[in-house]
């Protein structure tokens, strides 16, 4: 609180009104405007970080043993801009290498296993983002649905997934989805998985049209049940696309500490809820060697710009493509004005289903990770087809030595 501020508190003296009782309500305000979810009990060890993390198996399972993220006895009130680590939120990391692709990639996931008959969400990040773009998200899902697996990879040139040395960055459309289909083959290999579990697929922003693209091939058969988009359509894309440089003109090159582009994603309004932001910037960040005379080592490790040449291939033909993929599709937006007339048309035919959050920015599942989870479980449980009541197989019913009755809703011809 700002001397001036101090000064008029004590002249409010005489009604009643303390300096103390002016900052506990100042703290109180500063913790309402920034959104924050609780914790789920996590359960990390500073041994599984991602830097140890290339083991021979590929998968690192950080120990239960303890809780690091109970809140510490003395710790003031107020905001803290501390990392949080993927353990507080996923079970395990993989560190997948396709056999039939080229030496020296290795595609990285952050995963939960589904329980019994529980559903997997595949989820897929944004252009810049990385896989725990979804984690809080995740943990909100896990709540509602315990039995729910999720699944969140790193695209080629984002978090920790890797590509071959000296190779061109392919970061076409079509090499992300089958990179994704990738992870999910090779994740229900790597933990035995009879078959594929249910599966919904979640997209942010490039990750949607990733998302689609991958429903519109078909090959997940099935198991794919629906699939869902966060704030991307093609027209309000390719109209984004023409600012794209000027945003990245004003956006810092780096930055001092991880706690300092913590802070610049939530003063900027980038990131909207401090939780998601302390779980998932810092791994948008890698330290490089200092230069003479930088203070800020802490830079992008992707670098956005060279992704240029791909940004129309993304999303030219999106909302045809989003329209007659099968499945369940739903379209989760930050504003009506994003709609295009395509999907305009679309909804108003009932093709998929909407849902727009006026309050949110452009990263809704990192905004509001409740209402984002809350949205995506129902749209799971209105395409759920366990849930369903078949009607006998008449073949059954006539190793039984059953016939049906005149006026029975089972004909047997």
């Amino acid at each position: 609180m700002s001397d001036l501020q101090k000064a008029w508190a004590k002249s409010r003296l005489t009604a009643g009104i303390t300096p103390d009782a002016f900052d506990e309500r100042e703290e109180e305000m500063e913790e309402a405007d920034s959104y924050i979810t609780d914790l789920p009990e996590s359960h990390p060890d500073d041994d599984s970080s991602s830097a140890s993390s290339a083991s021979s198996t590929g998968t690192i399972i950080p120990s239960p043993s303890q809780k690091l993220f109970a809140r510490p006895q003395g710790v003031p009130r107020g905001r803290t801009l501390q990392p949080i680590p993927w353990t507080t939120y996923f079970e395990r990391e993989l560190f997948l290498q396709p056999p039939e692709s080229a030496p020296g990639l290795t595609l990285h996931a952050y995963l939960t296993s589904p329980g019994d008959k529980g559903p997997l969400f595949v989820m897929h990040h944004g252009a810049g983002s990385s896989g725990l773009s979804f984690a809080v998200c995740a943990s909100e899902i896990r709540k509602r649905v315990p039995a729910a697996g999720m699944l969140s990879s790193d695209a080629r040139g984002h978090g920790l997934t890797v590509t071959p040395e000296g190779e061109e960055l392919d970061l076409s459309l079509g090499t992300l989805a089958e990179d994704l289909l990738t992870v999910i083959l090779m994740t229900k290999a790597e933990m035995k998985w009879k078959e594929l579990p249910p599966i919904i697929l979640v997209g942010h922003s490039l990750g949607g049209a990733v998302v689609t693209e991958l429903a519109k091939s078909a090959q997940l058969g099935n198991a794919l049940l629906g699939y869902a988009v966060l704030d991307v359509v093609e027209g309000s894309a390719m109209d984004a696309l023409q600012s794209m440089q000027t945003y990245l003109s004003t956006r810092p090159t780096g930055f001092a500490t991880l706690e300092a582009c913590i802070e610049w994603h939530v003063r900027s309004r980038t990131l909207r809820n401090s939780t998601a932001a302390r779980t998932s910037v810092p791994n948008l960040l890698s330290m490089e060697p200092a230069a003479e005379g930088d203070s800020r080592p802490w830079k992008w490790r992707t670098d956005l710009a060279r992704t240029q040449p791909f940004w129309e291939g993304w999303f030219v033909g999106l909302s045809k493509k989003f329209l007659e993929a099968r499945g369940g599709k739903l379209l989760l937006l930050a504003g009506t004005d994003r709609l295009d007339t395509e999907l305009t048309i679309g909804q108003m035919q009932g093709k998929y289903n909407l849902q727009v959050f006026p309050e949110a920015g452009h990263f809704i599942h990192e905004d509001l990770p409740e209402k984002t989870a809350i949205s995506l479980v129902d749209f799971h449980r209105r395409n759920d087809r366990s849930a369903l009541v078949l009607p006998p197989k008449v073949a059954d019913l006539l190793k039984q030595g059953k016939r049906s009755k005149p006026n029975s809703s089972t004909h047997i011809e």
